[in-house]
């Protein structure tokens, strides 16, 4: 049986700054948090997520690093599997309400969240926790006691609701739920620190508020900056299709990172990467004097793809990147389209239903777009058209990293 790790005490100034600073946006209050990390008790370090989908990205990894470098100072973290708020509200701060889901729905979601967060964190020093376990039997009578808590000036004090009062836009009651049961799941599990993204803070200090109303130490709040997604410009999500999957195979995920605008390179190395901040610092003023950014964006891509597959699998993806993107050579493996109908040796296919029945496009409207963007090639000619003529053997290139090769069915 594993055992848990004294608590460290002895953080030099160095080691300090980086668990306040690095990869965080705001500690409230950053003093208490202090006190607690020498205090010599382990502390309770809270982190919830609603299994809305099924996927984790990068995004989420920013946190779940820093849980990572304070259970290696022998602190345990309290995940928080929200199987019941995941199915009554809208805890992403958006301004649109969400779809219910329904509990076979959250179940499956859960199940392979549980399995990515052990990428990142340590499951021996990691206690998973279910709403349902003390939400289940919640009645209105208990739902009306912590009701009676708060008022709706504080609900409205978030940005996201507020945004939709002044707007004449809906505020259903059962939204004003998602925070009051987040907050209640500090007070159940005594959390000492709870975690989150920045547009979480509102959610995180209720919890605050909540367990100094009924009589508990109030939780310090630690709030870490939102990724930037693929395309430069939002939050990294699913939605948005912006994201890089923890668990995108280690070519496609170090594909992605390459195509990150060169911008972000020096936030993902902090955030994402445990490269010290002088070598980060110093990238960046290499990159200020005009040297090329390729080279710094490569170690990036290899870091991330390492954390997540492993030293031989990130090397095999630059290879891969290397051979198909930088020399311009076909990939030695890819998909198979298996296809009857060939005369002499060729036949027409229709490109936007070839592309979608493949997966090497979401719909046919995709795939059209594609091909007016002169993003689609048929054995490295560019295809304008919708229509295209294929041979046994021929590869097809969809996107920067897409390929098909088409193979004739009825070959001997």
């Amino acid at each position: 049986m594993s055992t848990s790790p004294p608590v460290r005490t002895d953080l030099d100034e160095a080691t300090l700054d980086r668990l306040l600073h690095r990869a965080v946006a705001e500690i409230i209050p950053e003093e208490q948090f202090v006190r607690m990390l020498k205090s010599g008790r382990q502390l309770r370090l809270k982190m919830g997520f609603d299994p809305t989908r099924p996927d984790l990205t990068l995004g989420h990894a920013v946190g779940l690093r820093k849980l990572r470098q304070l259970q290696a100072l022998g602190h345990k973290v309290v995940l928080i599997v929200g199987d019941w708020t995941a199915q009554i509200g809208d805890p992403s701060g958006q301004s649109e309400t969400r779809p219910l889901l329904t509990r076979a729905e959250v179940e499956e979601n859960a199940a392979t969240y549980l399995r990515q967060f052990f990428k990142v964190v340590d499951q021996a020093l990691t206690e998973v926790r279910w709403q349902s376990e003390w939400l289940s039997d919640f009645g209105l009578g208990d739902v009306i006691r912590l009701a009676s808590r708060f008022t709706v000036a504080q609900m409205l004090a978030r940005e996201d609701f507020a945004k939709r009062y002044a707007a004449q836009r809906p505020i259903y009651l059962h939204e004003f739920l998602y925070p009051l049961i987040q907050a209640y799941d500090s007070v159940v599990v005594q959390a000492d620190v709870e975690f989150g993204g920045t547009d979480q803070t509102f959610n995180l200090l209720m919890g605050r508020e909540l367990q100094e109303l009924v009589g508990q130490p109030p939780q310090a709040v630690v709030t870490v900056p939102l990724l930037v997604g693929t395309d430069g410009r939002l939050k990294m999500s699913k939605s948005a299709g912006n994201y890089i999957a923890l668990e995108d195979p280690p070519e496609e995920m170090y594909g992605k990172v390459m195509s990150l605008p060169d911008t972000l390179i020096l936030d993902y190395f902090r955030l994402v990467t445990d490269v010290p901040d002088g070598e980060i610092a110093a990238m960046g003023a290499a990159m200020e004097q005009g040297e090329n950014p390729m080279a710094f964006k490569k170690r990036l891509a290899a870091e991330i793809v390492r954390q997540f597959h492993g030293p031989e699998a990130a090397a095999a993806a630059e290879a891969h990147f290397t051979r198909v993107f930088q020399e311009r050579q076909v990939p030695e493996e890819m998909p198979e389209a298996r296809l009857t109908g060939f005369r002499d040796g060729v036949r027409e296919v229709n490109l936007p239903d070839l592309l979608t029945e493949t997966g090497l496009t979401a719909s046919r409207g995709e795939a059209r777009r594609l091909i007016g963007q002169g993003g689609v090639e048929v054995d490295g000619e560019r295809i304008t058209s919708l229509e295209a003529r294929v041979r046994d053997g021929s590869v097809i290139r969809a996107g920067k990293r897409r390929w098909l090769r088409v193979v004739d069915a009825g070959r001997p």
